[in-house]
């Protein structure tokens, strides 16, 4: 697209082509005369490094959380795999994963893990693969299957019995292949075999600690047990339930240390399988209200099973007696996704409300992360300290400290949220809502200061003017509302609306004099951007198809493509998010349809905000469906 751009001499205008459709836009008067469209403009010297990264993915996702001798505890959220040290309160991050990992596993020798990904929006991007990498150096040892997986890669299991020299892996796809690789055999490795596993969904695969070749699957209404012979040929057994009522799910898998597979059902009951057999030997009854989606196998050989709906931790001897129950998860956090062993007698816990908890069954668990656990699409920077403002559709407001990288109150607003905004002094946050109501809140008691309600679609956009004396509501009903602020700025009087508009409203930017409103609407027709425009300063530029930004969209474009981008305070850089996962750092203006920029990935397909905190030294982008907040320092 942009590779057809042309400029107009005479009026001094450029013409671009999103979906086919003529864009015109005007040059300011004192860029428009050296202006030369050929010209290619740098990338800026500054650059962004992952700093932070908030959040975590228990919802979907399971056995995914592990504490390595390195100190730090392993889990991912998005593409990124994190490797954070609670005690020293420091991240460092996986970052070469192009779309959301789905599954980890670290081998014995607990320094290189294994991790597999999901295929992307775009499939020549980001194609489903296994990376096994080393949890020291970060180096990729090796890169699986870029063109042997079909939807994404749900479970991963090194093997145990011969020291990690085998990997398996299940697709999602619709047959669940289970495939066995000689992960260490050239650079990509060797597919040793691939079977069909199930039509049924399949939760977990592990192979056997102590009996070479045996791997366990289970999931919908069965468990297998299965052997890999010789010749690379895997031979499956259906595991026997007898008189017993087949559960739904058999939900989780571990193994006793003397050997016995142990498994965790829908309906609350733990079974014990006899080691080389496919029968139960032992049957424990309602351990759980619910699911077992953990069953955690500890070095001492005492046995802990987590409950994913009375968030519940049960504790057994090596025996399997029982010892005690400690109810643990308060309900807010979610069910328990998984139990592992953290530093001495701690335990990590993650939970289906994508929250990790740390702690012991006497002392209690505290969360040390907290996350989002649906779309994301609202976020707002403070206007004067390094805090900023999420919302999402899970219907949960949360305010954060990106100095201290903390969370400093999550509040539940009954409503799925689509935008955020601070006033201009801070002291309160609005939250736009879906279903058109939208709310004022105040920053510090978290207190419901007042609401209103726009039409019945949701509220994209919520843009203060420079002065902090309107505020501009743009909504999915193509209309502008405009409110004036009351003097202490608890109170909004609507004072007028902007009409006419062909689509829904995305962005909204006000020009310096408080007078003048410009927007982008979600299809690409042309913004009557008339010429006595052209000279207009604008208090921010939130809108990604002006002038100014010409060079940020890509060959091509949809027009639909960008979803957000943001100018620096200091006017010299612009970020953007995309539907491909990428944030995009731009020297600013972008006037040059040809401008160069650093590419940075972390997030699946559609990064949906990209905001830069009041001081420029960093800057958040969230993610929609991976519910990922990342954080980036400028330098």
């Amino acid at each position: 697209m942009t590779k057809d751009a042309t400029y107009n001499e005479e009026d001094k205008t450029v013409k671009m082509f999103l979906k086919g459709r003529p864009v015109i836009l005007y040059a300011p008067t004192d860029l428009a005369e050296n202006y030369d469209i050929t010209k290619v403009s740098t990338a800026p010297s500054r650059r962004l490094k992952l700093d932070w990264v908030y959040g975590y993915r228990g919802r979907d996702c399971r056995s995914n959380l592990y504490f390595l001798p390195t100190g730090e505890m392993v889990y991912f959220v998005a593409a990124v795999v994190v490797l954070y040290n609670v005690e020293e309160q420091s991240q460092r991050h996986y970052v070469e994963h192009t779309d959301d990992v789905k599954s980890l596993a670290i081998h014995p020798n607990k320094m290189l893990v294994a991790t597999g990904q999901c295929a992307g929006h775009d499939r020549r991007d980001a194609r489903p693969h296994i990376r096994v990498w080393n949890s020291v150096s970060l180096h990729t040892q090796a890169v699986i299957g870029m063109n042997d997986f079909d939807v994404s890669i749900c479970c991963l299991s090194f093997s145990k019995a011969d020291g990690g020299s085998l990997l398996l892996a299940i697709d999602e796809a619709s047959d669940h292949i289970i495939s066995v690789w000689d992960w260490q055999k050239g650079e990509n490795g060797y597919k040793i075999t691939e079977t069909k596993c199930s039509v049924d969904t399949i939760v977990a695969a592990e192979f056997h600690p102590l009996d070479r070749n045996i791997i366990v699957t289970c999931g919908k209404s069965h468990i297998a047990f299965w052997s890999l012979d010789v010749g690379g040929t895997l031979y499956k057994r259906m595991g026997i339930f007898e008189t017993r009522d087949k559960p739904k799910y058999v939900t989780c898998v571990a193994f006793l240390q003397t050997g016995e597979t142990i498994t965790g059902d829908s309906n609350g009951n733990l079974a014990v399988w006899g080691r080389g057999t496919n029968t139960i030997w032992k049957f424990i009854k309602n351990v759980h209200e619910g699911p077992v989606f953990t069953i955690c196998v500890l070095k001492d050989g005492s046995v802990l099973t987590g409950g994913g709906k009375d968030g519940r931790i049960v504790e057994f001897t090596s025996n399997l007696a029982m010892t005690g129950t400690i109810s643990v998860i308060e309900g807010h956090f979610g069910g328990i996704r998984v139990i592992s062993e953290g530093r001495g007698s701690q335990l990590l816990v993650g939970t289906t409300r994508n929250c990790i908890l740390n702690g012991t069954s006497h002392l209690g668990f505290q969360p040390i992360i907290l996350g989002h656990t649906d779309e994301l699409w609202g976020l707002a920077a403070h206007p004067s300290i390094p805090q900023f403002a999420t919302a999402g559709y899970d219907k949960v407001l949360q305010l954060w400290d990106s100095m201290s990288h903390s969370i400093l109150w999550s509040k539940d607003i009954g409503e799925q949220a689509q935008s955020v905004a601070f006033s201009l002094d801070g002291t309160s946050i609005l939250v736009g809502c879906i279903s058109g109501r939208w709310m004022i809140f105040d920053t510090q008691t978290r207190e419901l200061l007042g609401q209103h309600v726009d039409g019945n679609e949701p509220i994209q956009i919520i843009q203060f003017s420079p002065d902090g004396t309107m505020v501009a509501l743009g909504s999915r009903d193509n209309q502008i509302y405009i409110y004036q602020v009351s003097e202490d700025g608890s109170k909004y009087s609507r004072v007028g609306r902007c009409t006419g508009h062909s689509s829904y409203i995305t962005h909204v930017d006000w020009a310096t004099d408080n007078q003048t409103l410009r927007r982008n609407a979600g299809t690409c027709r042309q913004i009557p951007q008339s010429s006595i425009m052209r000279n207009v300063e604008w208090a921010t530029n939130t809108c990604t198809l002006t002038f100014m930004t010409v060079g940020i969209w890509p060959e091509n474009a949809d027009g639909t493509d960008i979803n957000a981008c943001d100018r620096s305070h200091d006017s010299e850089l612009m970020v953007t998010g995309d539907d491909f996962g990428k944030v995009k750092l731009y020297s600013y203006p972008v006037i040059q349809p040809k401008s160069l920029c650093h590419t940075y990935g972390g997030h699946s397909s559609h990064v949906t905000s990209v905001n830069f905190l009041y001081d420029d030294t960093r800057m958040i982008s969230i993610g929609g469906k991976d519910t990922g907040v990342l954080q980036w320092t400028v330098s």
